[in-house]
This record gives C-alpha cells, structure tokens and sequence, in this order.
C-alpha cells in the first residue's frame, strides 16, 4: 500500500494545469450506454475511478481503452445488464449505469452501491423516479433489478437535490416516451456537463443547471464526441495548497466561475485571488483570518472543499465553525489533523476550529478521498515530515498529486511499499 511523504514549511510557487472532472466524466461515460457506435471523450482524467468504471462498462459488453487523456467506448453491444457488487462495492458512482441500461436494454440489475464511508447516500430518490416513469424494481439479495419495455415520460420532484439521481433519471428520460419534468434537481456543474453530453448526442434537454430540468425522449442518440469540464474541487484544492504555504501560484486551464464560492471564501481569509480567462493566479497571505463556511449543494460552499478548508483554518487568526450539511460523517479527518497539532472539537455537524500557530508533521491515515486530500494541504504547511497512509483514497480523484505539487516546489513523494 502506497504511502505519501511530505516535508512541508515550504511555499508553493509555480504553474500548474488542472485535469478533467472525473465527477463530469464517469456519468459522460455511462451516457455512452445509450448510443451505439464509438464514443471518444476527451479531457478524462487518469484515475482509479475513471479506470473501475471503464471495467465496469467492458464488463457490460463495451469496448473500453483510456490513452492521453481520451477514452474510447465502443456501445455497439451490451451483452450483460448486470452491475455486479465486485464494481459497485469499489465506487458509489457505478449506480449510474442503472438508468442509460434501463432505457436502452429495457432491464437493468445493479448492485446497492458502496463507495467512501462518509454517511448514508441512500438511491431510493432513483427508484422513486424510475418507478414514476414505469419502470418495474425490486429489490432482491443486494440488487436493484429494474424492467420496463420504454420508460414513459413523467413529472419527478426529488425530495432533496441529488447529483447522482438527477444524471441517472436525465439519461433514462433521454430515450423515454415523452416529456419528463425533474423538479427540485440538483444545479452542479457536473449535471450541466452531462446535459450538455447528452445534447450533443441529440437529447432534448432544457434547464440544467436550474432546479427545473425538462427532457423530452428521442427515440436514438448517436455517440458522443465530447470534452470534459476541469475539475472544479482539484481547482480549489490547489487553490488551498497554495494559500496555506503563503504561495504564489497559477493554475491554469480551470473554470473560476465553477469555483466561485471557494473563491470568495477563500479572499474573504485574506488570500489574493484574481482571474484571467481560465487561469487562477493566487496568493496567500501572511496569516490567513478565520472564517465559517457551511457546506451547501451548488453554488453553496461543495462538501467536498470542506476537509481541505480546514486544513487551511486550523493555521488562521481566530476561530472558525464548519458546518457540514450534507453528509453526517464527514470529518473522519479531523482525527488526524489533531494528531499534527490542530486545535478542533466537533458537536454534530458542526466542527469549532481554534487557529493555531503551528502544525507539526506525523503519521497520518486517509479515511476518505477529500479526507486524504486535506492531508497532503495541511502536510504542505506543517513542521517537519508527514506520512500519509491509505493513499489508494487520493488516486481516485487527483491525478498524479504529488508529481504537479512538486512541481509546485513541494517536498513530496511516493513511498512504494
């Protein structure tokens, strides 16, 4: 198991390129179940989840091959419509291939999903709306098996915003019979991303990126040819990188309009934050101020900034309140930043975060993907080495972490064990 060595106290400065959304491009990719032919995404990062789930789909009868940041799927044939528990149990997201099967095969049997322990992220919102749209589900031995001859357009308000429900229910309403209305929808990027996909292919979609999205259904979609969006939460994980060393760096190739909300807070700490175009060029300060941020679905403050922010708190001027909103068990982190010196004492959802002046490095274990990237940002800043274990977590949503921060000028390594 793979290790991560840092020797931190040093300012980050340089230039660094920020990768396709692996959360834009795993449901990219499961649209491409709703085609037949090859489908070539550009922009994909190189990651354990793009590489699981591109398994997944070859599992499902898709050719699949990723090279220099493309993926090609060839959607000719589906010989399988089974998402076993082997490729679920690994990552959450494979639950996305339960609505494009559906609607292409007319049967779909996927297994309940599993992925970071960060709390209860229940799919009864997708069945629900499934369901709505007449498809036949039970739920048997694990497994969600879904039938339906054509799914038929129909009106699905979503109790709480979610991301995954809305991109699997925006596929599925892509081929359906008729008009479906997806109200209470989820806003991210990422949604508008798949929208934008799908439109491509030639669905009928309207209002993504609104809570109110109508998709009227085709009868076929032709393959994508399609780029991915840039990673707005590596984005603003060097983004904090930076800040909490007192760097001076540009990240380049992003989107600063997807990171707005890490942006204002992070100005609001004192760190210098201007923009050109698609390039990032931040300072950090001095001291960064104490600041509260409550986690919010877009264009809140993403849950998934919240380890990362912090990091960056646990060194500021005061006392700060994180209130995590979404998930109920996302600071498995906190633990462990104690253990380098950080000042936090958690009630609930909400963790009290007293500046302190310094962090000091120590072995550390990464309990979560977010968890392990607030690691690495709060091991840039401490005193001495820090060993970050369990790094499997940050290969699934950063590419070559360590290679772009030492670019940076960070002390970091891979350890191979």
């Amino acid at each position: 198991m793979d290790k991560i060595e840092i020797e931190g106290g040093k300012s980050l400065a340089g230039e660094v390129s920020i990768s396709g959304a692996k959360n834009a491009a795993l449901p990219v990719m499961a649209a491409s179940i709703l085609s037949s032919g090859e489908n070539l995404i550009y922009n994909v990062p190189r990651l354990r989840d793009i590489s699981t789930f591109g398994k997944l789909l070859a599992y499902l009868g898709m050719g699949y091959h990723q090279e220099n940041g493309e993926v090609i799927l060839q959607s000719a044939n589906i010989s399988s419509i089974e998402a076993p528990y082997d490729f679920v149990k690994t990552m959450r997201a494979s639950v996305l291939v339960l609505g494009p099967l559906l609607a292409r095969a007319g049967e779909a049997k996927v297994s309940l999903p599993g992925g970071c322990a960060i709390g209860a992220r229940p799919i009864n919102l997708h069945i629900i709306g499934l369901e709505k749209m007449g498809a036949k589900i039970t739920l048997t031995e694990g497994y969600i098996h879904a039938k339906a001859k054509r799914l038929k357009g129909a009106a699905v308000y979503f109790d709480m915003p979610t991301v995954t429900g809305t991109e699997n229910l925006m596929m599925a309403a892509a081929l359906a019979d008729g008009e479906t209305l997806l109200e209470n929808a989820a806003c991210e990027p990422e949604v508008v991303d798949l929208a934008d996909a799908l439109t491509s292919m030639g669905a009928n979609i309207r209002g993504a990126g609104t809570n109110i999205i109508r998709i009227n259904g085709v009868s076929n979609l032709r393959p994508l040819n399609y780029r991915i969006i840039p990673d707005r939460i590596e984005t603003g994980t060097f983004l904090v990188g930076a800040a909490i060393t007192g760097g001076d760096v540009k990240i380049n190739n992003c989107n600063p309009e997807h990171a707005e909300a890490i942006i204002n807070k992070l100005k609001e700490t004192g760190t210098n934050i201007t923009s050109e175009g698609d390039t990032l060029h931040v300072k950090g300060p001095d001291k960064p101020t104490a600041e509260d941020i409550k986690t919010m679905p877009y264009p809140g403050f993403p849950t998934d900034m919240q380890a990362q922010f912090m990091a960056l708190m646990t060194l500021a001027q005061g006392t700060s309140l994180i209130t995590e909103n979404i998930f109920e068990n996302r600071f498995m982190h906190v633990a462990e930043m104690r253990r380098m010196g950080a000042d936090i004492k958690v009630e609930g959802s909400i963790a009290k975060v007293k500046g302190v002046e310094l962090l000091k490095g120590a072995p550390v274990m990464a309990t979560d993907l977010r968890a392990s990237a607030s690691l690495v940002v709060a091991g840039l800043a401490a005193q001495g080495t820090t060993i970050i274990d369990r790094v499997y977590h940050i290969d699934r949503g950063y590419q070559r972490i360590e290679e772009k921060l030492k670019v940076l000028g960070a002390r970091i390594r891979r350890v191979k064990e």
